[in-house]
């Protein structure tokens, strides 16, 4: 009788241990069960790694179906590979987020290239467009320095014909003087020879006396 009890009491305490083992396995379990699923659902790192998570779900599969002995070393694994998992995922959200900020900042850069060009091309167009006004004012200038060349030709020329004029004049007046003078010289010589053959004619007249009248006597 104290044997059977024995027994029944060591099966019961084996019993006990292996359930406990049950509900220690359930909890490792669901824990990993439920960390992946965590990840399997994340909104933005469910998509990534799913390769390591397929592996990290057969690693809980085999731990459920670990016996005793294996039970540690499947625990180990299966907690490593969903880790893995974990971090791979993570690993791929960042490099996919370091790409679009490599890509943002890749377009940052060309559109402030595209902003540099179009400055430097609208600063090149405002340049030519100066160069442009002062090669016209340039010609401009030249064609107004040619007139005003032209025009003080002309007046030079103008000024010495006008020169050479007044000298002619001058010449013709000149002799015109001589000529003048050269004739009041003749007809004074002319009148003095004139006089000189006929000084009667150049002698002045006497007054007449007048008669003088008598008186009679009477008064």
């Amino acid at each position: 009788m104290k044997r059977f009890s024995l027994i029944l009491a060591l099966g019961l305490t084996l019993a006990g241990i292996g359930a406990a083992h049950a509900r220690q396995d359930d909890i490792d379990i669901n824990r990993l069960t439920g960390s992946l699923d965590q990840l399997a659902n994340d909104p933005g790192m469910g998509s990534y790694a799913l390769a390591e998570q397929a592996r990290a779900r057969d690693a809980i599969n085999r731990l459920a179906q670990a016996g005793s002995r294996e039970r540690a070393h499947a625990l180990y694994l299966a907690e490593r590979r969903v880790d893995l998992a974990k971090t791979a995922a993570q690993l791929q959200d960042a490099q996919v987020k370091l790409n679009q900020l490599d890509r943002e900042h890749d377009q940052i850069l060309l559109a402030n290239s595209r902003r540099d060009a179009e400055t430097a091309r609208r600063e090149l167009e405002r340049q030519r467009m100066q160069y442009q006004m002062a090669q016209e004012e340039t010609a401009r200038l030249q064609q107004q320095g040619q007139a005003y060349s032209q025009a003080a030709e002309q007046a030079r020329a103008e000024a010495e014909q006008a020169k050479k004029l007044a000298a002619a004049q001058s010449k013709v007046a000149r002799a015109a003087r001589r000529e003048a003078a050269l004739a009041a010289q003749a007809a004074r010589a002319m009148r003095s020879q004139m006089q000189g053959d006929n000084p009667a004619a150049t002698a002045p007249a006497e007054p007449k006396k007048k008669p003088v009248k008598k008186h009679s006597g009477h008064p």
